[in-house]
């Protein structure tokens, strides 16, 4: 596995275009996030520029959360751009597991143009596993543990070849063949909203400079370890801007001396 180190270093260096697709709800902490590994965001959405944009970036973002019909047109064109050229891409499913509308969304688009990395939490991950499972709203049943987890992440990675990076309390990167748990993080991350976006923001950033399972697992250690040096009691506001600052400054040596990581 390639350092974690050696990739944000190389982030920082290559400052490289990020182009994201996302809601509105996230848009700013997502942009942020990108910045604060050293890479430049750009939000285009319009059908009218994704192509275009999609095909100078360094990496693609899709967002699913909030979606209308442009951003549903401008995602597919971005992501078929991207596989046209060679430019890797994260698939965020959120409200897969809610929507089935947005299930069968994720699941076209997918059809279309494989991503680099899906990615989501543990009931979106299960919903695109299982045509019979839905949830209620957009945060993980908490009925789906870890170990169930694992397999269906395995399972879903080897069925469409590629990587799953299933996110909750432990997350989860599986590539089909190896698998292994993030136990970083803090509950706190749940209590604003937009992290887990951020979190796949933080993965495109990483996918310019590492290939898929790599930067998965370093997109889910670095947010963890920020995640858990940002907590503090005075609330959510000030955790949001501890995160962000976290995000800007935690050193290699931290990240080495923090990251928990287990090989299934």
């Amino acid at each position: 596995m390639q350092p974690i180190s050696e990739i944000r270093n190389s982030v920082k260096r290559s400052s490289v275009l990020i182009h994201c697709i996302t809601n509105p709800i996230s848009i700013n902490q997502c942009a942020n996030a990108i910045l604060s590994a050293g890479a430049r965001p750009m939000m285009a959405e319009h059908p009218e520029e994704a192509a275009v944009i999609t095909a100078s970036a360094g990496a693609l973002m899709l967002n699913m959360g909030n979606l209308t019909d442009v951003r549903k047109q401008s995602m597919l064109i971005s992501a078929k751009t991207a596989v046209q050229k060679g430019v890797p891409f994260v698939l965020d499913v959120c409200g897969a597991a809610c929507l089935p509308t947005r299930r069968e969304y994720a699941l076209s688009l997918i059809k279309a143009s494989l991503p680099s990395v899906i990615k989501g939490n543990y009931s979106e991950i299960t919903a695109l596993a299982r045509e019979d499972y839905s949830s209620s709203g957009v945060d993980a049943d908490k009925a789906l543990l870890t170990e169930q987890m694992s397999l269906t992440a395995k399972e879903l990675a080897q069925k469409l070849g590629t990587v799953i990076l299933a996110s909750g309390e432990t997350d989860i990167v599986s590539d089909g063949e190896s698998t292994v748990l993030i136990h970083n993080g803090t509950k706190q991350l749940g209590t604003v909203t937009g992290t887990g976006c951020m979190q796949g923001a933080l993965c495109a950033a990483y996918l310019s400079a590492a290939d898929s399972f790599d930067a998965a697992v370093a997109a889910s250690v670095v947010f963890g370890i920020c995640g858990e040096l940002s907590q503090t009691d005075k609330g959510s506001g000030s955790f949001m801007v501890n995160l962000l600052d976290e995000l800007s400054t935690v050193s290699d040596e931290t990240v080495t001396e923090l990251m928990k990581i287990q090989t299934l």
